[in-house]
């Protein structure tokens, strides 16, 4: 007996058992009734015992038969998955896909990705939205979006890619000339940036490393609806604000700007990829994620490095 599993009987038993007689299950997988006979009973004889119980009328599976169709039926779709997924990576993801992203994080971390984006896929043309604007994918036509937030919107598919973790920042000379502020309270009385594009008053949540938690709201001379600008009232030694460690970290490297409160942790989101609907994700939006993945899951921004 051959050491190779009988697939092809396995199928057609699967396939018999689920549409209930060996000529449905010809008509389903295209082959002659006389086929799906032969292949069931070679696989009867490899296994030693009968599947069904044939009469004139009526066919049934044995117990034997019953024991081993569900079996064969996950064997059967492996088997289908398995082919289909061949078959969608020798096609080259091709088409239009537009494109979400936001303003600060595309430029650092996207945009620098597109030329090998655009070397490995030829045929895909990429409309590239960048914006700090929340959009609605549906209604705005977009294919997918990357999003930086605590949770995604639950009417999404998402797949989280990594962290991004926010830092407390100011400029050496800033430190220099009012200090080190060694517990969040103090920020009450400092000059404080805001990040607020989507709240009226932004509100800084801090964790320290025992546990302890305590909420500041910023008070200072700005309020921004994209973090780059707050770089220049940083670097000017004018206050101090959060930043993702995506853009901090390139300041905090050159000594530019210096991390606060480093026992005390702000806010974590996530970096995802986003989709309107698992259902209907052609080859192209596959590949995109799977490309931002490969990229971003494992990011060169982390601080310290």
């Amino acid at each position: 007996m051959s050491k190779l599993p009988d697939f092809e009987g396995l199928a057609m038993f699967a396939k018999v058992a689920e549409e209930g007689s060996f000529a449905a299950a010809a008509r389903v997988m295209g082959v002659s009734v006389p086929t799906v006979s032969r292949a069931v009973a070679r696989l009867e004889e490899r296994l030693g015992g009968r599947l069904f119980n044939r009469t004139s009328r009526q066919l049934s599976l044995t117990e034997f038969g019953l024991s081993m169709a569900a079996k064969a039926g996950d064997i059967y779709r492996q088997a289908e998955e398995v082919e289909s997924e061949a078959q969608e990576l020798s096609v080259q993801p091709r088409g239009q896909v537009r494109l979400a992203i936001p303003m600060s994080f595309g430029l650092r971390w996207v945009a620098p990705l597109m030329p090998e984006l655009i070397r490995r896929y030829p045929e895909l043309s990429i409309d590239l939205h960048l914006s700090d604007a929340s959009v609605d994918l549906i209604a705005d036509g977009f294919d997918a979006a990357l999003r930086i937030a605590a949770l995604p919107d639950s009417s999404l598919v998402a797949r989280r890619l990594c962290a991004v973790t926010q830092f407390l920042v100011a400029s050496p000379a800033y430190l220099e000339q009012h200090g080190i502020p060694q517990h969040p309270r103090e920020l009450a009385n400092r000059q404080c940036l805001s990040y607020a594009y989507r709240a009226r008053t932004q509100i800084w949540r801090f964790t320290h490393d025992n546990g302890a938690e305590e909420d500041v709201v910023p008070n200072g001379p700005l309020r921004v609806t994209n973090s780059d600008a707050m770089i220049p009232v940083l670097l000017e030694g004018l206050a101090i604000a959060e930043l993702p460690e995506f853009i901090a970290s390139e300041y905090l490297a050159d000594g530019r700007l210096v991390r606060l409160l480093p026992d005390w942790s702000m806010t974590r989101g996530g970096l995802y990829f986003v989709t309107p609907s698992a259902r209907t994700r052609p080859v192209k939006i596959r590949a995109l994620s799977d490309f931002f993945a490969e990229h971003l899951s494992e990011p060169s921004w982390r601080w310290p490095r």
